[in-house]
């Protein structure tokens, strides 16, 4: 393990020997100042962990010293150490980004509980983090080995988010392998609870069947538009439940969080199917039949979302929703802009239905884009990536504005996405749909016990382009690839985010309630 490396800055530095070979005694390396000049001087030779400072020395202040360490390494963490109390020097030494502030006289431990604090933290967080997940790992393999319900593997879900959340604090990379390994083993499992139980979800008096993608409105939005409440839903197309928990911190500022719901994704988990379930209130066949010149074949050039606000309305007005609607689509941060400069127009209508499409657009991009695919290299980085979009989009700035005003927020989501690496060989003809995770088509050609295979569309309420039309959906991190050019085909998408199959990060996705603070 690397040693830390400490510089410490006192005028009065030969007093402090004791303090210093406590430290030592302990196995960090101490090196000595006793000006700020010196201090900086070291700081631009050497490279330290951590730095402790004295605000009241001759020449150079602690504050003065602290400003010029800051232009050199503003990464390394500055601990002030004074013996005045003055409510003016806490304010601006906290103001130039302290890490921590002790008052003279300090003893041996308080500064070992400071350095602990800051640089040993993470280490400290690894072993807690670690210690926790073994003590975890067997009860969720039993609870992953006995999952009999969609309530079970919601909860499961939870569970593996919550330990790479965790991880993502840890240097503990064997654990964090461990973790990989049993959630693969999750999804392998999750994969058989979908084919054994997929089919009797649509069955007419199934009512144990989970939350899914055309019932989301009637379930979550219209309960509130029945109280009378003006209501925001707010899609973000692709968010994986993962995604949602790093952006929540940022939300919270604004708004509570009254429901945290996981619900189903419909099969194909892609947008064309899934979003315009949630619209619609219906399955993509029954859209075919009710609502013919609002579905759109995959075959067909034209847009396949394109009627989304045409299918919402659709579903108030057999609802008996007799209420005033915005719908609109944000392609980009002007778009988003605007929306926020016309928010008091917008605000006259009881029901605001907004769909963003960057999370999807940045699963596509990395796909394409060989410098994103390098940004976002494994998980965290994904989420880290959906994270900053966050920050920095409009949407932040929308969230702000609607906290303003009394605007119940309902976020969620039509699909997630997981990261493809095993390739899987599969034949047909030219009219088989490009989807990287399912297929549609006529005379498929797989092997059936590598997919969920849905031979009669129907009973899923899918649309057939012919009689002999059949589907079939890629499982864990599987993904679809045509013999011809094999080679260079999977080159090209293995380790992408991919969306359309059967795996806990594609079907189980959050639907989020909001009050304003």
């Amino acid at each position: 393990m690397k040693q830390i490396s400490i510089l410490w800055t006192d005028d009065e530095i030969d007093l402090l020997k004791p303090h210093i070979m406590f430290l030592e005694a302990k196995g960090y390396a101490v090196v000595t100042a006793n000006n700020g000049d010196d201090a900086i001087e070291q700081v631009k030779k050497h490279t330290f962990d951590i730095i402790f400072l004295d605000e009241n020395m001759p020449g150079l202040s602690g504050l003065q010293t602290l400003a010029k360490i800051k232009a050199i390494t503003p990464e390394v963490p500055v601990i002030m150490i004074t013996k005045s109390e003055e409510e003016d020097i806490m304010e601006e030494a906290i103001g130039s980004k302290i890490a921590d502030y002790l008052i003279k006289p300090v003893n041996p431990n308080q500064i070992l509980l400071s350095i602990k604090k800051n640089i040993d933290v993470r280490q400290l967080i690894s072993k807690k983090v670690t210690s926790e997940y073994q003590t975890e790992f067997t009860k969720l393999s039993i609870q992953i080995n006995d999952a009999r319900t969609h309530d079970d593997w919601i909860d499961i879900y939870r569970k593996l988010v919550f330990w790479e959340l965790e991880f993502e604090g840890s240097d503990d990379n064997a654990m964090d392998e461990v973790l990989k390994m049993q959630k693969n083993e999750a999804n392998s499992a999750f994969a058989k609870f979908v084919k054994k139980n997929y089919l009797s979800w649509f069955e007419t008096k199934n009512e144990s069947r989970p939350l899914l993608s055309p019932s989301l409105i009637k379930s979550k939005v219209f309960p509130h538009i029945d109280k009378n409440e003006k209501v925001c839903l707010l899609l973000i197309d692709n968010l994986r439940y993962d995604q949602w928990k790093v952006i929540q911190p940022v939300i919270s500022e604004f708004f509570t969080v009254e429901d945290d719901t996981i619900y189903f994704s419909i099969l194909p988990t892609a947008t064309q199917y899934s979003r315009n379930a949630i619209f619609s209130g219906l399955m993509p066949s029954e859209i075919g039949k009710l609502h013919p010149d609002f579905w759109i074949d995959e075959n067909d050039e034209e847009g396949k979302n394109i009627h989304e606000e045409d299918l919402l309305r659709k579903q108030l007005s057999r609802s008996g929703k007799n209420i005033k609607l915005f719908f609109t689509k944000i392609f980009e941060n002007k778009d988003a802009e605007k929306l926020i400069e016309n928010i008091d127009n917008i605000l006259s209508n009881q029901l605001l239905a907004i769909v963003f499409n960057f999370v999807d657009m940045l699963s596509h991009a990395r796909t394409e884009s060989k410098m994103i695919k390098e940004l976002t290299n494994d998980e965290p980085a994904y989420r880290s990536f959906a994270l900053s979009w966050f920050k920095h989009s409009p949407i932040l700035g929308l969230f702000k504005e609607l906290s303003q005003h009394n605007v119940k927020i309902i976020l969620t989501t039509d699909h997630g996405a997981i990261r493809v690496s095993n390739p899987i060989k599969v034949i047909g003809d030219k009219n088989i749909s490009s989807n990287l995770r399912y297929k549609q088509g006529k005379s498929l050609n797989y092997n059936p016990k590598e997919v969920f295979e849905i031979t009669q569309p129907q009973k899923a309420f899918l649309p057939s382009q012919n009689v002999s039309s059949s589907y079939i959906f890629a499982t864990n991190d599987d993904f679809f690839a045509y013999p011809n050019n094999y080679n260079h085909y999977v080159k090209y998408y293995k380790d992408t985010f991919q969306h359309g199959g059967i795996s806990l990060e594609e079907m189980l996705i959050p639907i989020i309630t909001l009050n304003p603070r």
